[in-house]
């Protein structure tokens, strides 16, 4: 291991990693090189994730650069690549030697101007009918961690078998201190009108007439800030009232203990600024703006947030009045089944898919809206979805549209939730995440629940126990399973892609008798019985 360690010093060039590696190599601190040089990044159809330092189980340079050689090989020279980063650590190095390596090896590269929200990228590689993209980015991950997303021509995320073609193709490259870098003449530094640009996509959607609105904005320490407030006020809207504390890029987020709007605690200082404006409407970015999240502020103080489920359900039903001809909308396994009962009533298709944008996007022909419970959206218009991925500012914008069209009738989302509840019945949904430091208790648990699968959860029978990884349902195998239950309840259970996490995805379907409050009750019990009885399943 030591002498690994070595020959990976040997092709670093960066000093900060370079001085970490010295230092361990020095005192030979084996179990701090096995973390490092244990095991490797793997490079999926999420691309690579994981914490910032040197050896092949780390963010850094040479991962990086390894990974641009390996994306170069699958393209082939003359082909073009459109690439953005965040403002995380080191992510502005990373795009520029994923550039130098890519111009290397004869491609054109066009690198965006500064740190910016991921679903401008997207929109770019379509936008400059572009071979591939690349964003560094770890979206939401605590502040150490860093990553490295694909995106095809198409514009969206890669997929099978293109993600097994790179990694492939990474395992081949040698030492990066070998490799060609900076052809001359092959790269373009992009200027602020490829901004503009997607600004005048996403103002384009079908966002009605109503305008007169107060919202309070946290881009939580990340890069949607200024590209969210222009796309405001070219729609119309007076600029957002941001958090001043959490309104600039800051890769250490420090007001929030894990940069998530999803995450307890997060989203206390957009609530409190609300309330100090007399907001109408609370939205959030994470920190690459892919995704999006609202909170109504109550007339006594304090926010209502809304869930993924209940704001894509108020989208869903705003794109499908706002658009016209065969559409299709779309969401995953894990995500409320409110989506396809609002398709049917509106007789447009349906499509389900497994969890990621990469698999939403491919659902069928006609698109125009997908979203994931997760708070990710893509929102479209007869003209199609200006972004093939999570795009967290069109969402916000469009959000944003519905609140002030509700507020000119002297409403709010939660009066529109409640009309939804009336039409459709009460969809509430849970999630119950289980953290873990060793890897192998979640497989532990995922063995035992297909070992002996429970009979009944929460007081209901299982009615159908779906077995994800046979490809159970009509989808492509993935690992997790789904039980159905008697009463209109589901459970689906599944290992996150890109969290050491059990992720359990829990709904209950209440019929509004009476109130839509007593049904949220009601619904909010039975939840609490599903995640007790759950919890004891699991054993963990």
């Amino acid at each position: 291991m030591l002498e690994e360690a070595r020959r990976w010093l040997a092709q670093d060039p960066d000093p900060d990693t370079r001085a970490e590696l010295s230092a361990l190599i020095e005192r030979e601190d084996l179990a701090a090189l096995a973390e490092r040089f244990g095991a490797k990044l793997e490079f999926g159809t999420a691309g690579l994730r994981g914490e910032l330092g040197a050896g092949p189980n780390r963010m850094n340079r040479v991962t990086v650069m390894r990974a641009a050689a390996g994306l170069a090989a699958v393209l082939g020279p003359g082909k073009h690549v459109v690439i953005g980063h965040d403002a995380r650590h080191k992510s502005d190095v990373f795009a520029r030697d994923t550039a130098a390596v890519l111009t290397g090896a004869g491609l054109h590269a066009s690198l965006l101007p500064g740190p910016l929200p991921t679903p401008v990228l997207a929109f770019a590689v379509r936008h400059l009918d572009a071979d591939a993209g690349v964003t560094v980015t770890a979206s939401h991950n605590p502040p150490r961690d860093n990553g490295y997303k694909v995106y095809w021509g198409d514009g969206s995320q890669i997929i099978p078998p293109i993600d097994s073609e790179i990694s492939a193709a990474i395992d081949a490259v040698g030492r990066v201190d070998e490799l060609p870098l900076h052809s001359p003449g092959t790269l373009t530094e992009l200027g602020e009108g490829i901004v503009d640009d997607y600004i005048d996509a996403v103002t384009s959607l079908p966002l009605g007439d109503a305008r007169d609105l107060r919202v309070a904005y946290t881009p939580l320490h990340g890069v949607g800030g200024a590209t969210l407030t222009g796309a405001f006020l070219a729609a119309g809207f007076d600029s957002p009232m941001a958090v001043e504390e959490q309104r600039n890029p800051d890769p250490d987020f420090p007001t929030v203990a894990f940069p998530n709007p999803e995450e307890p605690g997060a989203m206390d200082l957009a609530a409190a600024l609300a309330t100090k404006l007399g907001a109408d409407l609370v939205l959030a970015n994470d920190p690459d703006a892919d995704r999006c999240a609202a909170g109504v502020p109550l007339p006594g103080g304090g926010v209502r947030m809304l869930t993924g489920d209940e704001i894509g359900g108020l989208l869903a039903e705003h794109v499908i009045t706002h658009t016209s001809g065969d559409r299709m909308v779309a969401t995953t396994i894990v995500s409320s089944t409110l989506l396809g009962k609002i398709a049917r009533a509106h007789g447009v298709r349906y499509g389900e898919t497994l969890t990621g944008f990469k698999w939403i996007i491919k659902a069928g022909p006609g698109l125009v809206f997908g979203y994931e419970e997760a708070i990710g959206y893509s929102v479209g218009s007869d003209a199609g979805l200006p972004v093939r991925d999570k795009d967290g500012i069109g969402a916000a914008l469009t959000v944003a549209a519905i609140a002030a069209a509700a507020k000119r009738d002297g409403r709010t989302l939660l009066d529109l939730l409640d009309d939804q509840a009336r039409r459709y019945g009460l969809h509430a949904t849970a999630q119950l995440s289980f953290r873990v430091a060793d890897l192998s208790l979640i497989t532990a648990a995922m063995s035992r629940l297909r070992a002996a699968p429970p009979a009944a959860l929460g007081g209901r029978t299982v009615e159908r126990a779906d077995d994800l990884a046979r490809g159970d349902g009509g989808l492509p195998p993935t690992d997790g399973l789904r039980y159905l239950l008697s009463g209109d309840a589901r459970v689906v259970v599944r290992p996150s892609g890109t969290e050491p996490k059990l992720k359990c995805y829990l709904e209950v379907v209440v019929p509004v008798t009476i109130t839509p409050a007593d049904a949220r009750t009601q619904a909010g019990h039975h939840l609490t019985t599903l995640k007790t009885d759950l919890t004891t399943h699991l054993g963990l």
